[in-house]
């Protein structure tokens, strides 16, 4: 959705997952597709559940689905390089 302007330092990150993370959290919707955060997250979803749950599991961690987002420029977040 929004490639950011420039390069986040390590603090605007921190500070933009975080955010997301809490956003997600408390119910907003999330960016990402279902089936993509499957994939992304398959390895860890077959420790979990196994290999026949895994299919039907989902990332329930908002701090990964924000992490994943924010690698994947689905965040509609950006900060102000004015400031």
């Amino acid at each position: 959705m929004v490639k950011p302007i420039r390069a986040h330092t390590r603090f605007e990150r921190a500070r933009i997952i975080g955010a997301r993370a809490l956003q997600i959290g408390m119910g907003a919707p999330i960016f990402a597709k279902e089936d993509d955060l499957r994939e992304a997250f398959k390895f860890e979803l077959i420790s979990l559940y196994g290999l026949e749950e895994a299919n039907f599991q989902f990332v329930l961690d908002p701090l990964k689905i924000a992490m994943y987002e924010y690698d994947n420029d689905l965040i509609p977040i950006d900060t102000d390089p004015h400031v």
